[in-house]
């Protein structure tokens, strides 16, 4: 199977001031780029050539997970933006949050400061259990909840990489500017 760097629903500037222009040229078309390019070149002659996405951040390790993981982590955040995104989710998703966190806002707290403590690089996730209740954990580096059986709903990208050109060490900053862009429809239908 080869995989692709995936269209975006929205042009790379419609996310500023947020995300800039520029961001999206380093982050999306060269680093999201990169761990496609590197996955195609490294799954040919192994058990994961056929594979779908899926089944390689589940199952690869070493550089196939790594790449694998970041293509599907990127994928998955990128397309959780919108150009009109922001406010707050609706539906099963609001009812979710408030009945695990106890409001929006308090959600949001909770997953900005995980977001904020990660140390080093990796992802904040929103995630689904089993039970269908809602969790916030933190993943190093390529780290993905499916591998340990969980559904994710939204991530936060705190690689240097996601903002150091528009927020350079301020990664708060971009964390509060992040909530501007989310796409609660997209995001919704996860859960």
């Amino acid at each position: 199977m080869t995989f692709k760097l995936p269209d975006l629903p929205y042009t790379l500037d419609a996310l500023e001031p947020n995300i800039s222009k520029k961001t999206f040229e380093f982050h999306y078309a060269k680093h999201h780029q990169a761990y496609v390019t590197n996955l195609n070149n490294l799954i040919p002659g192994t058990e994961f050539e056929n594979a779908d996405l899926e089944t390689i951040v589940k199952k690869a390790d070493g550089p196939i997970f790594n790449n694998g993981a970041q293509v599907w982590n990127h994928t998955f955040f990128f397309l959780s933006f919108s150009p009109n995104g922001g406010g707050k989710p609706t539906g099963a998703l609001a009812a979710a949050i408030d009945n695990t966190f106890g409001s929006f806002e308090k959600f949001k707290e909770a997953f900005s400061q995980a977001a904020a403590t990660l140390f080093g690089s990796g992802w904040a996730w929103l995630v689904k259990k089993a039970d269908g209740s809602l969790e916030i954990i933190k993943e190093g580096n390529a780290g993905n909840p499916l591998r340990n059986g969980l559904t994710p709903i939204l991530t936060c990208d705190v690689w240097e990489h996601a903002y150091y050109l528009d927020y350079q060490n301020k990664r708060p900053d971009y964390i509060q500017n992040f909530w501007n862009v989310i796409d609660w429809n997209v995001v919704g239908n996860r859960y």
